[in-house]
């Protein structure tokens, strides 16, 4: 008998439902001094919305210090009320990912220098292979955004598609990143 290869498989349709649930895109009570909204849209290459979207976000506290065990800087304080991880699905109406943070302090690059405010993304949908993984960061750290480790990496002409745009007239301070998944603008993904 021979066994042949497991055909490979997307990710199958309304998968996100099951993976998001209430409150878990809101990393800090809303009551939070520090809290900042994060909302944005997903697009495919004709810059059409994609709703069968699961958005997370991984990122350290305003300390710089992550909600997690390998991360043993006992100078930093953790915050109380934050998770660090949070996980949302795009609205089908409004076509738009919305989380609740805070923004987060700089963290040790692996050169030992300091990298610029920023929070991982993780972008998986219906249709995609494997998860993308990239990179929002501050529109008003720009000194530190030009002296970062990961950023320095990436060609100037693309880096701007790694920087969120500050929402005028909310009431919470807001930031907009939307992820283009091809073309000419396509947002900057990593490989880890």
């Amino acid at each position: 008998m021979t066994l042949k290869h497991t055909p490979s498989q997307t990710v199958g349709p309304y998968f996100s439902m099951c993976l998001a649930g209430s409150g878990r895109n809101c990393l800090v009570p809303a009551a939070h001094l520090e809290r900042i909204r994060i909302v944005g849209s997903v697009y495919d290459s004709d810059r059409a919305p994609i709703d069968d979207v699961l958005v997370e976000l991984w990122q350290a506290n305003a300390s710089g210090r992550y909600r997690h065990p390998m991360d043993t800087r006992a100078t930093l304080p953790l915050t109380q009320g934050f998770s660090g991880f949070g996980r949302a699905t795009v609205d089908p109406v409004s076509h738009e990912y919305a989380f609740d943070t805070v923004k987060p302090g700089p963290v040790p690059a692996p050169d030992g220098s300091l990298q610029a405010p920023h929070i991982g993304i993780i972008v998986q949908g219906r249709g995609m292979l494997r998860p993308l993984f990239t990179r929002l960061y501050f529109p008003e750290e720009t000194s530190a955004n030009d002296a970062d480790f990961v950023l320095a990496h990436v060609p100037g002409a693309r880096r701007g598609t790694l920087v969120a745009a500050r929402v005028q007239g909310a009431g919470v301070p807001t930031y907009r990143f939307d992820v283009r998944l091809q073309g000419a603008d396509e947002t900057v993904f990593f490989e880890l």
